[in-house]
């Protein structure tokens, strides 16, 4: 039988993260795969002896966290990560998401990203700040090139607030896009498994122009066209992904690409379209591992 860990942050604190992981094992075991739930921190790699050395034996791993070292490690003991840690490292930055995908057919917003700086003294030029302004016009979205559920994500309405934001981020990799305003507080999230679509929904937050589940937006049940499911299936195929939940924008019906995320939550999800997410990926994972196996 393979064993397998499902593996989750050392300092997690979401409720949804702990449910997110317990649902994968549920899930797998009922496939007659083994699975534990594995916090990062657990000493399950380290460099001994001038090899990577893995503590205990595993097969596969459910990596549900974005440290960028340990998923190497692992992958370099030969465990079969899900996804593997390439995939998880660019979708991660959110600027190294957009350089993947530009060039592959797909609609992006504007993006322009800003030069990391070192100086903790130092202060944003008001011609970059006026040059981000002219590029992309306003207002814009300025973002943290790390982060999730929406976090330091800033809608900025003029050249003012922008230059505020820009200092408040500038020793932290970040980047502005334009601002794609058709619905505001508005985006489809389609959940994709082994390169198919598998589930999707709207979300809407009436307060805020940032949809996400953890800033107050909700699920809703949608009839989505094809053209947005191809455009989350194409993402998918382009980084590499085995699971992830792709946001979409829409402008006058056309799918633009606002995110990609490899560790996406599914319990909303789960919850509006009663589709079992984490029962799809689970099969997804038993039949990489069989057809592995067999190779």
């Amino acid at each position: 039988m393979k064993k397998g860990i499902i593996l989750v942050n050392a300092y997690i604190r979401s409720e949804g993260a702990f449910r997110q992981a317990e649902r994968m094992k549920e899930e797998l075991m009922r496939l007659g795969v083994q699975a534990e739930v594995e916090k990062n921190g657990n000493f399950l790699c380290s460099v001994k002896n001038g090899h990577i050395a893995l503590a205990r034996q595993t097969d596969f791993c459910v990596y549900l966290d974005k440290d960028k070292y340990l998923p190497r490690m692992l992958e370099k003991c030969g465990v079969r990560l899900f996804n593997s840690a390439a995939a998880v490292e660019v979708c991660d930055d959110k600027m190294l998401t957009y350089i993947a995908l530009a060039g592959e057919g797909l609609a992006l917003p504007d993006t322009v990203p800003a030069p990391l700086c070192y100086y903790a003294d130092a202060k944003i030029g008001a011609e970059f700040v006026r040059g981000v302004g002219e590029r992309l016009g306003y207002p814009l979205v300025a973002k943290e090139s790390f982060g999730s559920w929406g976090m330091n994500v800033e809608l900025l309405g003029d050249e003012r607030a922008l230059a505020e934001t820009a200092e408040k981020f500038r020793l932290r990799p970040h980047l502005f896009q334009k601002y794609v305003a058709a619905h505001r507080g508005e985006d489809h999230r389609v959940i994709v498994i082994g390169g198919k679509a598998v589930a999707w929904m709207k979300r809407k937050n009436d307060k805020d122009f940032r949809s996400n589940i953890e800033c107050g937006g909700h699920g809703y049940r949608e009839d989505l066209s094809s053209v947005f499911l191809r455009t989350a299936e194409r993402c998918a195929q382009v980084l590499g992904l085995d699971y992830c939940g792709v946001d979409l924008l829409d402008s006058d019906g056309e799918p633009v690409v606002c995110e990609v995320n490899s560790n996406a939550f599914f319990n909303e999800a789960e919850r509006v379209t009663g589709v079992n997410i984490a029962g799809a990926y689970a099969e997804h994972i038993a039949a990489c591992l069989k057809c592995e196996k067999a190779e």
